[in-house]
């Protein structure tokens, strides 16, 4: 419950207000509309004991979907769909906009909901990258959607498949926002039985059928497929229908260029250049090395790694020239294999904690951003870059 009570307390009362006028059960007497919002949310909480279950439910599943685009990647992917840009600019405060488009404009929430799950799982475990011709057309006709979910449905036998294709944007710090295609797949997967409660509440075995999500998106700038989906071969089918009857070209399965990290900007004490201009919530107060792993270049079975824990009087670097030796001699003889960073940023606002950023970058191809939130992943991104971490070509 504690999710549907933060939904109460961070909605305005005439916005619940009109929501539960589109329910079709009511609410007890005790729920006063003209009392103080406090009050309001208080007798909301307490109300939901007078719910049948089905009812409660359902509730606590379309607040969670609320509360989910309530945030800022939340409220960009709102932005990036709604039809009604005036009135939806008008409303102040996440959780309401969020609630507005639920029940506003249904169809372009769950949109919304795809452009989220496409942004959280990008460059993730789930994510595939492949280079394909650029300034692409992509086909919205009929003819070419229904061929296209054709191929989903023989390659994995099944009658049920989902398919949204629409136009939007990507926002990436530093830059303009990205044009780019998006088909959201939806495919029932094969019955399944689990162990349930029926109706009368005995416990029995059930049969279910899941249903997979999938997330294509086409950069015409870029040239790029973009998939997101659960596993690799999935990825490449996807990738090669999208190509085939989307964008009208033989799909060859190119894979985008690999990440590729350099650490050898922190052999020596670096600055960590930062933009003093940058928005709130990115400005830098201080970059934190908290530890380095060394590899001879002539043992490559070796390794010495050094940490920093904060309370010590000498910087890493110094611990380098005790340990390893001077600069010349680790320059000539050694290269840097990991690095661990904290990344602390000043206080937003009225906060006066500040927030941190811990990056772990191995060479040449391992960082941690996959595991962060996309926000953090974005910043990430950009600092990486800026320091001369990240050295590769490969599109943001």
């Amino acid at each position: 419950m504690a999710n549907i009570t933060t939904f109460f307390r961070k909605t305005p009362a005439a916005s619940l207000q009109a929501y539960f006028q589109t329910k079709p059960f009511l609410l007890p007497p005790s729920v006063d509309w003209t009392a103080k919002e406090s009050d309001i949310a208080t007798a909301l909480v307490a109300a939901m004991d007078t719910l049948t279950e089905k009812e409660r439910d359902d509730l606590i599943i379309e607040t969670d979907r609320v509360i989910a685009l309530a945030d800022e990647p939340g409220q960009n992917a709102l932005y990036d769909v709604i039809s009604n840009r005036s009135q939806f600019d008008a409303i102040l405060g996440g959780h309401n906009k969020a609630l507005w488009a639920l029940v506003n404009e249904p169809t372009n929430f769950r949109l919304a909901e795809e452009v989220r799950f496409n942004d959280e799982k990008r460059r993730g475990r789930m994510w595939s990258g492949f280079v394909v011709d650029p300034k692409l057309t992509v086909r919205h006709d009929q003819a070419s959607l229904d061929a296209f979910t054709d191929e989903i449905r023989k390659k994995f036998s099944t009658t049920r498949v989902h398919v949204d294709i629409f136009d939007r944007h990507r926002v990436l710090l530093g830059s303009k926002p990205h044009k780019l295609a998006q088909v959201a797949v939806y495919r029932e997967g094969r019955a399944d039985d689990a162990l349930g409660f029926d109706g009368a509440g005995a416990l029995k075995r059930q049969l279910i059928k899941p249903v997979y999500e999938a997330s294509l998106t086409y950069e015409p700038a870029e040239g790029v497929i973009e998939v997101v989906a659960n596993d690799k071969d999935v990825r490449e089918a996807l990738a090669g229908y999208m190509g085939r009857h989307l964008l009208g070209i033989d799909f060859k399965g190119e894979k985008l260029p690999t990440r590729q990290y350099d650490l050898s900007v922190l052999m020596d004490p670096f600055d960590f250049p930062s933009d003093p201009a940058a928005p709130p919530g990115q400005a830098i107060e201080c970059v934190f090395v908290k530890e380095l792993r060394f590899q001879p270049l002539d043992e490559t079975y070796q390794r010495v790694t050094l940490e920093y824990n904060g309370s010590s009087t000498q910087t890493i670097w110094e611990m380098a020239d005790h340990h390893i030796g001077p600069s010349a001699d680790r320059h000539a003889d050694w290269t840097i294999t990991r690095a661990r960073l904290t990344v602390r940023f000043r206080p937003e606002g009225k906060s006066r904690r500040p927030k941190n950023l811990n990056l772990t970058i191995t060479t040449p191809h391992g960082c941690n951003l996959k595991g962060l939130t996309e926000r953090e992943r974005l910043i990430g991104e950009k600092l990486l870059r800026v320091w001369g971490i990240r050295k590769d070509g490969a599109p943001p």
